[in-house]
């Protein structure tokens, strides 16, 4: 359908200032931070649930594929359209619908960015614990999408764990409720654990329950410097089985150290070859007496500095060199793959010691750093497209990371999802008999496979 011809359909359900077939606004909003990028058809940006329908069933009428969107900030290329698609952007749902703070809950709709939330529910004493790094710029929705969550999911959970209910509208434009208001309910399947990391292949999320948590009264954070990864990784274990679970352990192995202790010019010890941050929270009372028995017990071996911060200037300074690494990261490999594999947290050695192994082996630099507490390791391959060495053993280079979470036990994706970048590896870890039942999940609640076709699920 021409863009004039799909212009006028999308008049009669939609305001003139909700819809936009320019070319240039198809082209911004056909790209994600995997740095893929694609032409849409059209971008429509309803403003509620009604709105949202409205288009929903037009495109099933007139078989249109229809990509949801969020902010942008996924990596898996699941919101990059791949043959002129229309894409729908919840940027303008942004609203915050109610806070019940008696009930421990707040309702929002997806385009709520996830720090505006944080930043309202402080206010009243609550927060929502996912908080991935791109906190300040991704929305509520692309969280549920993928079910991203960040550090504090090794004590709080993913969004799985804090989502109540949803309203969200199926493939064929039909407006489904799923969950309830409080916090025990089996009545019907768990849609809402279900839509929770389809990315917008089963419906639109539209609105959604959120189970929020009190805020702490205090936070103490710890940062130990290891002279091994198989003494970091062990101390994670140790830490691990301590019945006090920190509310975030997060791990940087030795080529991420240098690389932020150099480029952060923090002037730590260059003989470390590990970083632990290990945070727990609390009251005040309660995480005093933690930590004078805790602190003592921290595991030593390979130990080079072990140092603890109770005030906000002091967490910030112990946190420098985990916020240096990223921007290092970018500047240094302009193609690099950034993988978000998980494994059991007893397996977190030996996967550390065969991704220096591959990285030998096919001679392509990879940094490791990540959420360890739940054994979901960022895995980064510095992938330079204009080396010879890295353009032959790239791919082979991928698959054997795969290869190896799986054989540890492990998962493909712990919160970056699927998208289009994955895709294709899920038969290494999906029996074809699960793959199936997925595809049949999908016909129902997208007959017509309107819904972001072609993500998440490789084709039959």
């Amino acid at each position: 359908m021409n863009r004039s011809r799909l212009a006028q359909r999308l008049a009669t359900v939609l305001p003139r200032e909700a819809y936009s077939t320019d070319a240039a606004d198809c082209l911004a909003y056909g790209v994600d931070n995997s740095k893929r990028s694609g032409q849409a058809a059209a971008v429509v940006f309803p403003e509620d649930t009604g709105q949202v329908a409205r288009v929903v069933r037009l495109c099933h009428e007139h078989r249109l594929p229809l990509i949801p969107r969020g902010r942008g900030t996924g990596t898996a290329a699941a919101v990059v359209p791949q043959d002129h698609e229309i894409v729908l952007c919840t940027a303008r749902m942004n609203k915050i619908l109610q806070l019940d703070s008696a009930n421990r809950l707040v309702v929002c709709q997806p385009g709520v960015l996830n720090q505006d939330l944080q930043d309202h529910l402080a206010e009243a004493g609550f927060f929502w614990p996912p908080d991935p790094t791109s906190a300040a710029i991704c929305s509520i929705g692309g969280n549920l999408a993928v079910n991203s969550a960040g550090p504090r999911a090794v004590k709080y959970g993913t969004p799985r764990e804090n989502t109540l209910g949803l309203t969200a509208v199926t493939g064929s434009g039909d407006i489904i409720h799923t969950g309830t208001r409080t916090t025990k309910g089996v009545v019907g399947y768990d849609l809402t654990r279900l839509l929770i990391g389809s990315e917008g292949t089963l419906a639109v999320i539209t609105e959604a329950v959120l189970k929020l948590t009190p805020k702490p009264e205090s936070t103490v954070t710890v940062r130990a410097l290891y002279d091994s990864e198989s003494a970091a990784t062990e101390a994670i274990v140790a830490l691990m089985q301590h019945p006090e679970t920190p509310s975030a352990l997060e791990f940087m192995d030795a080529q991420a150290f240098t690389l932020a202790n150099e480029h952060g010019q923090l002037g730590l010890p260059a003989q470390t070859q590990a970083m632990l941050m290990v945070e727990y929270d609390g009251s005040q009372a309660v995480l005093q007496a933690l930590m004078a028995v805790l602190a003592p017990r921290f595991p030593k071996a390979g130990l080079l500095d072990l140092q603890q911060a109770e005030t906000r200037q002091q967490r910030k300074s112990l946190w420098a060199a985990r916020k240096a690494l990223s921007p290092c990261l970018r500047s240094l490999a302009p193609g690099k793959i950034n993988e978000d594999v998980v494994v059991p947290v007893s397996r977190l050695p030996e996967l550390l010691s065969a991704l220096r192994h591959i990285s030998r082996q096919y001679g392509i630099p990879i940094v490791n750093f990540g959420h360890a507490g739940n054994g979901n390791i960022h895995v980064n391959i510095l992938y330079h497209p204009d080396n010879p060495q890295h353009v032959a053993g790239i791919d082979r280079c991928l698959e054997a990371v795969f290869e190896t979470v799986l054989k540890l036990g492990g998962t493909l994706s712990g919160e970056h999802g699927i998208g289009l970048v994955k895709r294709d590896f899920l038969p290494l870890e999906l029996e074809p008999a699960a793959l199936d039942v997925m595809r049949r999940i999908k016909a129902q609640f997208d007959p017509a496979n309107i819904l972001n076709p072609g993500k998440a699920i490789p084709p039959g």
